[in-house]
């Protein structure tokens, strides 16, 4: 099962080798870590995705609430929130394929944000879920280059 996590972290050097080793000396797997910073330069953000049991999940969230530059931890399992995953992919696409792979970024909303000779560079946001569908129907048309974030989450409401 899939954990996502926030955690309110210091902003300062070392947080997240700290945050990660924790992981890492456990021998929890980290399914992806996201870090960035927030409405307040003093704090920075962790949006932390583990699968495992729920066993698996309170020993994270215990293990963290341990770790010091670690304000605040909170488990997004029974909080609604708004979940995004951001990707850029770079998808071969010579002159007479372009209109097709186009309309499809049209479809799930997504830009081309890069025009070469044979590729177009996409920009595409949402669920993991719209993710993966959009790389599985430009697979066929050759995927040249592809990067994404990981799971970003915000509880939804005030």
């Amino acid at each position: 099962m899939k954990h996502i996590i926030s955690a309110l972290v210091q902003n300062q050097p070392g947080v997240l080798a700290h945050v990660a080793g924790m992981f890492a000396a456990r021998g929890f797997n980290i399914d992806s870590l996201v870090v960035g910073r927030t409405e307040d330069p003093e704090l920075s953000r962790m949006t932390i995705v583990v699968i495992g049991d729920d066993r698996v999940l309170e020993q994270v969230r215990k293990q963290l609430g341990k770790v010091v530059p670690v304000v605040k931890v909170r488990d997004f399992a029974a909080t609604p929130c708004v979940q995004r995953d951001l990707m850029l992919i770079r998808v071969h696409t010579p002159p007479p394929k372009r209109p097709e792979v186009v309309e499809l970024v049209n479809l799930f909303r997504g830009r081309v944000v890069d025009v070469a000779r044979d590729s177009v560079l996409i920009e595409l946001a949402g669920t993991e879920e719209k993710i993966e569908a959009f790389i599985d129907l430009v697979r066929p048309y050759g995927i040249r280059e592809l990067a994404r974030t990981g799971l970003i989450a915000v509880p939804r409401g005030g």
